[in-house]
């Protein structure tokens, strides 16, 4: 098969379109033939994406959200037969989507959603699962209660701010100025313009505040949350003292891939509840390129994702 790997460790200018060896699934795995894998820019920088357990993985295949359909399964494996259009999210810790054919345990798999394309069912996978995890699994937002998005017109801000509307919160994001109008068609209540605004003047107002930005946490989230509040970072863990000085409960999480959570996403789309942007699409060969436009403001908001198959 054809695929997108490196060899050693590095960023863009590493990656390679080669010919590279066909996956065979395991017991409890699917094959499945790729048609899109939506990246992650980041990817490059994981630990895990270059050893697991000590030991260097390379050459390595990138890309762990795909659209696709099941071409082959292992020993085991229920509920999915070859024909099956799925998608799903690669274990973070081996070979992924940016290739003809990936495996991968059917636990992490779901039928697609069916009223989109593959390109746009693979933008979904990892920035919506993380919203799901982060509003349901971890804040346990409830109708009624208010959330501050930070950052809520990116790739996972967009869903969080999208998912915690559909559970009845009421919902403040904070973007950049030309997000604005994004924002609020996503259904937020009010939107903090940070080119304009300061988070300082917003104190205790919040139940739930999920920083969907970076790695620097501000303390003026903390600030921002009512004594006894849920914070929840999706770059690193937050800093427990901030956490103990403003009574709250800070935390962070790494997102799972579960067959149920992405059967939730899916019939939501289906339904019309969930809109998922797409920044831009290249070609398999030009991954290359594709994780080198990271380095580029993009004019709309979403994933990038290769096109594999049409």
């Amino acid at each position: 098969m054809m695929a997108m790997r490196a060899h050693t460790q590095g960023g863009p200018d590493v990656l390679v379109y080669e010919s590279a060896p066909r996956p065979t699934p395991e017991d409890g795995e699917v094959l499945i033939a790729v048609h899109a894998a939506a990246i992650t820019f980041d990817e490059l920088a994981w630990p895990e994406t270059w050893a697991s357990g000590g030991v260097d993985r390379t050459p390595i295949i990138l890309s762990h959200e795909f659209s696709g359909v099941v071409a082959e399964v292992g020993d085991g494996v229920t509920g999915f037969s070859v024909g099956d259009e799925v998608y799903g999210l690669v274990p973070f810790d081996r070979d992924g989507a940016a290739a003809e054919y990936v495996s991968v345990p059917v636990t992490s798999v779901a039928a697609r959603p069916r009223t989109v394309s593959h390109v746009v069912a693979a933008a979904a996978v990892l920035p919506a699962l993380t919203a799901w995890e982060a509003l349901v699994e971890h804040a346990a937002v409830q109708p009624g209660q208010r959330v501050l998005v930070h950052g809520g017109a990116g790739g996972v801000g967009s869903f969080l701010t999208q998912l915690a509307t559909a559970l009845g919160a009421s919902v403040t994001a904070t973007v950049h100025a030309p997000d604005v109008g994004y924002a609020l068609s996503l259904g937020v209540e009010r939107v903090i313009n940070t080119d304009q605004e300061s988070l300082d003047t917003e104190t205790g107002a919040f139940d739930v505040v999920i920083d969907a930005v970076g790695r620097d946490v501000p303390e003026a989230l903390f600030a921002a949350l009512r004594r006894g509040g849920r914070l929840i970072t999706l770059q690193e863990p937050p800093p427990e003292e901030l956490a103990d000085k403003y009574g709250v409960t800070a935390l962070f999480f790494i997102v799972t891939a579960g067959r149920s959570g992405l059967a939730r996403i899916a019939g939501m789309i289906d339904a019309g509840k969930l809109m998922v942007g797409v920044a831009a699409t290249f070609p398999l060969a030009e991954g290359r390129a594709a994780y080198e436009s990271g380095a580029v403001r993009r004019s709309r908001p979403g994933k990038t994702v290769l096109v594999v198959r049409d």
